[in-house]
Parts: structure tokens; C-alpha cells; sequence
């Protein structure tokens, strides 16, 4: 029998809700019941010490299944502080939030509607005169840069560039797999401004031993060692000399917010976000495919071949996720509002295609039994997303469920139903719909 993986993209709220006592075990390192007490000590109490920044007293009265008050707050002070009020969060520490179809409305992603995925936590920025980017590895001249270097010696580009969690969609899947349950919006198209990844890689000098990167970022490991990485990718050198690939310096016009990687960050547009990684520190050139974490097991990983739910895939079976595949939401109306019968009305979204384009998306208001074209707009720029636009007609009062489907450059189109499953519930394309009555 293939063997299970135990480890889990999970954070502290999913913890305590699926298994409390479990949780209690991996998050204080002790057990329940009525000899639980002083088993918070060791590491254990040295990594708690360090999430919430001090010492803990009291540590051996510390009831099973309690978050600290430190990180329960976590979320609803940054949201607040950042982020629209109406994003989904699906956990608290590491933080991941996402966007609800109606906020990805406009043709450029605001910062406060954008999806955050974050494997570690959230950093103490580090300021743009201290900040560091070193490129080495299989380079002949390794190179270490300041923001201003950045900004001064490379020509800056400027480009909306789509990124997406691999994980947008999980909630479809079933069983469903452990992680971050996300629907529909982790996915943004904002503007980032930057240096492509190729002239800083081409000024190093790529050795021909040169095949892939791997690439590190400033935010601290959950469990507060400073030797451990939250998470750790790369890619192939072709994507990474691709001219879109960038290494961001602005958001939209301004600073990168801290949640999205301040000061500089990766955006390799089209593959799984997690390939762009936040709060960069280094690029390091490798002659293999890199094996960080977030790299090897199940980890942004999915079976080279179809599997029946619920298997346990073998590590050897399993590919790095690459492009995303071709995609579309609707953004307008709003699910669960009301239009009138026998009267036209305006459907439209966006949709995108990883490494490719979108060159059709139809409509369906009657369950996939007629579908009727959209007007798709061209993308200012490749690998930004494409806003898409019908005119509907819903001919009798009543329920109604409207359906998009995307198709790509290469005649492919999207999924009615949930695509393949697998391990970490990656890749699913299927039809965005929402429900709308008409009165």
C-alpha cells in the first residue's frame, strides 16, 4: 500500500476545529487528559515563546485548545486594517483570505481584494534601505542588490500580471482534501511594476549547468525557528527567463503591502502562486529541480496520472504543478440578487489561462443544455486576465442558475463537472456558476 503523508498545509484554526486534541499534541507538543498539565516545555514552549514574543509565565495552566489571545487576533486587526470587508478568511495564522466573486470585478485587482496565501507568519517588514536580494548558485558572479540598484540600473516594466493560489477551487473537490478551503477567488490581476528576473539573471551570468531556481523570502517560520524556511520554490529556468517574469517592486502604483511580499517579490504570472514568492531575499540557480519546502512530497504536487478519489499517491507518482489551466468567474450581478424576467441584463467576469489566452467563454442559463457566446476583450499585456461580457435574457420568473466556460488558445475548455481529483486538491477549472431570480 502506498504510504500516507502526514504532513499538512493547515494553520492553527483548522487545527483546533477539525481535532483539538490532536492539536493540542502538534501545536504544544503534549497530550489531554488529566496528566496533560506541564507538558508545555522543551521546544515546544521555547516555539510558542517565540510565536506570541515573550515568555509564558503561566504555561502549564494553559487549557487544551486554547489559541492564544495574541494570535486569535491576528486576522481581524489586518483585515481590518487592509483588507475589504467582505473577503473570506479561511485562517488565522498562517493568515489566507480570499476574494468573493463580485470583488474581482475590476480589470485591475485592488490591494484590498486580493487573495492572501501565506505559508509562514505574517513579517515585520523589512525597510527598502535595508533590504537585500542576493542572486548565487550556478551563476558566474553572485550578485547581491539593493531596492535602489533595482530600481536605478534595470529597466522597470510594468504589466497586469494574473497569480493564483494552485489551491483555488479545493472546496469543490470530493473527499476534500486538507488545506485551505478555497471557492473561487483566490485569484488576482493587479498592476506590478518591476525588473524582469531574466536581466538580473542574464547580468549574474547562467552557468550551463543552470536549470532551475529556488527562491527564499524574511517571513518567519510558524513555529518561530529562525533556521527554517516557511516555504521554499522555484522553477524552471525557461519560466524564470520568461519576460514577464518579474522581480515586483510597486502594486499597483504603490509600495507592496507587507501581505503581498514588501518590498520586492516574485510574480511569475500564470503557474501556482506559490512559485511567486513574497518578502524575496534570494534567488539561488540550481543545476536540479529544487527541493525546498513547498517543493517535494504533496506539496504543490498532483498524480501524473487519473486517480479514484481518496487515494494515497505515492511521492514518486506525483509532478510539480506548472501552468494553471484555463479559468473564468463571473463577477456580475452578484449571486443571490434579483433581475427581472423578459428583460436583458448585463453578465460579465473575468477569465485567464496560465501560460496561454482566452479566445471564447459562453454562457449558460439553463444548465448546460444551450450555451450562447460572450464577448471576450483582448489583454493589454500576456498573462493578464480578460474581462468577457454577455447579454442575457432570462424568459420566465423564477430560479436560475448562469454558467460561464472559458476556452483556450489550444481549443480547451473548461469542465462542467470537478476535473480529476488528487491528494491536494490542485488544478480545478470547473464552471464558475451563481444563482440568480428572476421576479
Amino acid at each position: 500500500m502506498p504510504k500516507k503523508h502526514g504532513k499538512q498545509e493547515r494553520g492553527i484554526v483548522e487545527l483546533y476545529h477539525d481535532d483539538p486534541e490532536r492539536a493540542d499534541w502538534l501545536v504544544f507538543g503534549r497530550r489531554s487528559g488529566p496528566d496533560r498539565r506541564g507538558f508545555l516545555k522543551g521546544a515546544g514552549l521555547a516555539s510558542m515563546g517565540a510565536v506570541v514574543g515573550g515568555t509564558i509565565p503561566f504555561s502549564a495552566n494553559m487549557p487544551m485548545g486554547l489559541i492564544p489571545n495574541a494570535l486569535a487576533e491576528t486576522v481581524e486587526e489586518f483585515s481590518m486594517d487592509s483588507k475589504h470587508g467582505d473577503m473570506v478568511i479561511h485562517n488565522d495564522r498562517p493568515v489566507n483570505m480570499e476574494a468573493p466573486a463580485h470583488l474581482l470585478d475590476d480589470d485591475v485587482t485592488p490591494a484590498e481584494a486580493h487573495f492572501v496565501r501565506n505559508n509562514g507568519a505574517m513579517p515585520s517588514p523589512v525597510s527598502k534601505e535595508d533590504w537585500r536580494l542576493t542572486i548565487d548558485g550556478e551563476v558566474n558572479e553572485t550578485l547581491e542588490l539593493s531596492y535602489d540598484q533595482l530600481m536605478e540600473d534595470f529597466d522597470l516594466v510594468t504589466m497586469r500580471l494574473q497569480l493564483e493560489c494552485g489551491g483555488n477551487g479545493r472546496s469543490g473537490f470530493n473527499p476534500q482534501p486538507r488545506g485551505n478551503p478555497w471557492m473561487i477567488g483566490a485569484i488576482g490581476n493587479a498592476e506590478w511594476t518591476g525588473v524582469r528576473l531574466s536581466d538580473l539573471l542574464r547580468r549574474a551570468g547562467l552557468k550551463a549547468s543552470a536549470v532551475y531556481t529556488g527562491h527564499e523570502g524574511y517571513d518567519p517560520h510558524l513555529s518561530g525557528d529562525s533556521d527554517r524556511l516557511s516555504i521554499s520554490r522555484g522553477g524552471p529556468i525557461a519560466k524564470m527567463m520568461d519576460p514577464h517574469t518579474i522581480i515586483a517592486l510597486k502594486m499597483n502604483g504603490e509600495d507592496i503591502p507587507v501581505a503581498h511580499g514588501f518590498p520586492a517579490r516574485v510574480v511569475a504570472p500564470g503557474w501556482a502562486g506559490s512559485v511567486s514568492q513574497k518578502w524575496l531575499t534570494r534567488v539561488q540557480v540550481l543545476d536540479h529541480q529544487h527541493t525546498g519546502p513547498g517543493m517535494t512530497g504533496l506539496s504543490y504536487r498532483v498524480p501524473r496520472h487519473p486517480v479514484e478519489p481518496g487515494t494515497d499517491v505515492p511521492e514518486e507518482d506525483m509532478e510539480v504543478l506548472a501552468s494553471m489551466p484555463v479559468k473564468s468567474v463571473i463577477t456580475n450581478p452578484r449571486a443571490g440578487t434579483e433581475v427581472t424576467a423578459g428583460r436583458p441584463f448585463e453578465l460579465r467576469g473575468q477569465a485567464w489561462a496560465g501560460d496561454n489566452w482566452v479566445t471564447g467563454l459562453d454562457v449558460s442559463f439553463d444548465y448546460g443544455a444551450s450555451w450562447h457566446p460572450a464577448t471576450v476583450e483582448p489583454a493589454p499585456n500576456r498573462y493578464s486576465w480578460q474581462r468577457w461580457r454577455a447579454e442575457v435574457t432570462l424568459p420566465l420568473t423564477g430560479y436560475y442558475e448562469l454558467w460561464a466556460r472559458a476556452t483556450d488558445n489550444l481549443g480547451r475548455s473548461q469542465p462542467v463537472v470537478v476535473p480529476g481529483w488528487n491528494p491536494r486538491g490542485y488544478l480545478n477549472n470547473s464552471c464558475h456558476r451563481i444563482d440568480v431570480t428572476a421576479v
